[in-house]
């Protein structure tokens, strides 16, 4: 049967029979891969029981139904798998990581806003954390990666801090660099920008104690910055 190029919907014959069979197929198909939205792409084997129509990015090393599926876009309908090839320039919302996925065939699926020719990416990112408070500073384990370009820190308060009467948020060496004086109420936020600065090492961010160490709290904590990365070739 006769395919569209780039997202293979079954197309018409002349004379056919049953022609609502191909058209609601091609409705079905048209409905999950146009303006995707993906479940995950990290589930390294299909889910037990998926919903009708949901859709999945393949990680490479996929077992089961999707062993030689990696990198595509699977789709639960009819009791069955379909598989469908990315495009160069596809992009997809995967739901449980809140991120855009954009296809390019020397680097895959990439968190990226731009990629040239040549595999070089331009990626918006944002790292998040939820960090329960104690003593005179507590630090997180995500950092701000290498080579990034910072363009702020946002945090909310998520349990209401004690010990403390209030907080700052920055770096070692810079405690304020994202704001200081921030609220100790439970809902209290902050928008720490800051001109664009480059990292040039891994560096986590710390929270700093102001008017008493942290007795307790927890603060989540985003970090907000472009990754480039170099060309593939």
């Amino acid at each position: 049967m006769a395919e569209t190029p780039r997202l293979a919907l079954p197309l018409l014959e002349p004379a056919q029979a049953q022609k609502h069979v191909t058209v609601n197929e091609a409705l079905a198909l048209l409905d999950a891969f146009a303006q995707p939205v993906a479940v995950s792409a990290t589930l390294a084997a299909p889910p037990a029981s998926p919903a009708e129509g949901a859709c999945y990015l393949v990680p490479a090393a996929a077992t089961g139904a999707w062993a030689g599926a990696g990198g595509k876009l699977a789709l639960w309908s009819g009791g069955a798998w379909t598989f469908r090839a990315p495009f160069r320039g596809m992009t997809v919302f995967v739901a449980d990581e809140g991120r855009l996925a954009l296809y390019d065939p020397l680097r895959g699926w990439a968190t990226a806003r731009a990629i040239s020719p040549h595999g070089a990416a331009t990626a918006e990112i944002v790292l998040e954390e939820e960090v329960t408070l104690a003593g005179a500073f507590v630090s997180t384990a995500m950092a701000i990666p290498d080579r990034a370009v910072v363009i702020g820190v946002s945090t909310r308060t998520t349990a209401a801090v004690t010990g403390a009467t209030s907080y700052s948020c920055g770096i070692a060496g810079e405690t304020a660099k994202f704001g200081g004086g921030l609220g100790v109420a439970l809902g209290a936020t902050n928008v720490g920008v800051i001109g664009p600065t480059a990292f040039y090492a891994a560096t986590p961010v710390r929270l700093t104690a102001a008017g008493g160490n942290f007795t307790g709290g927890k603060v989540r904590v985003a970090i907000h910055a472009l990754m480039p990365n170099a060309p593939l070739s």
